[in-house]
């Protein structure tokens, strides 16, 4: 497979619109900020900055908090780079989750509930192609995909619950970038009222 490469690219803007009454900031008290998070994520997923490579889940380090939020994952590589990657968002996850999905993997597959990807769908993806993933958490809870700016209405998910976070499933041989500001945004979100992933503090 080919090695890692950046390709972000900036093509437009999405309006950020939020009932929220916070602060808003790239990093909070508890020092969250938007990045992939290390312990949240698989020991055999590679994360340098926002680039994430190996194999297994991989968490971003801040929850979905606001009604609304879109983000992008831009494939790098050639056209040769290919796979079928699982996106969507996931339960935070620790250390004890990953040692018993080791376990039951030794006894055989383990189901989505298990491996933590239950909120994810596969897309086949080449290098290049960026794939957008847009939350919505008021009225009718959802998830939804695209591939290059074409929404992927059949992998739509509804009705979850808790508080989640931005996830990819990755398989080995394929790098992608993980894209939260929305100036290296590839693509539009798919209504304005999908605006970039924040980091959110109460008002003390």
């Amino acid at each position: 497979m080919g090695s890692c490469c950046s390709c972000c690219r900036g093509r437009s803007k999405a309006s950020a619109e939020t009932e929220m009454t916070s602060k808003v900031s790239r990093k909070d008290d508890g020092g969250r900020n938007l990045a992939m998070a290390r312990k949240m994520s698989s020991p055999k997923v590679q994360i340098d900055g926002p680039k994430v490579s190996g194999v297994g889940l991989a968490l971003a380090g801040v929850p979905v908090e606001q009604d609304a939020a879109y983000w992008e994952w831009h494939i790098d590589g050639s056209e040769d780079d290919s796979g079928a990657l699982k996106f969507g968002v996931a339960t935070k996850k620790d250390g004890k989750f990953y040692k018993a999905l080791e376990i039951q993997a030794d006894d055989g597959d383990s189901t989505p509930e298990e491996d933590g990807t239950a909120l994810m769908k596969a897309i086949p993806v080449v290098g290049g192609d960026t794939v957008g993933v847009a939350v919505q958490q008021s009225d009718l809870p959802m998830v939804q995909f695209l591939l290059n700016g074409e929404p992927l209405h059949d992998l739509a998910i509804n009705r979850f619950r808790g508080t989640v976070y931005p996830s990819i499933f990755l398989k080995d041989g394929i790098c992608v970038t993980a894209v939260f500001d929305e100036d290296s945004w590839q693509e539009m979100s798919p209504h304005a009222r999908f605006g970039p992933l924040i980091v959110a503090r109460g008002i003390i």
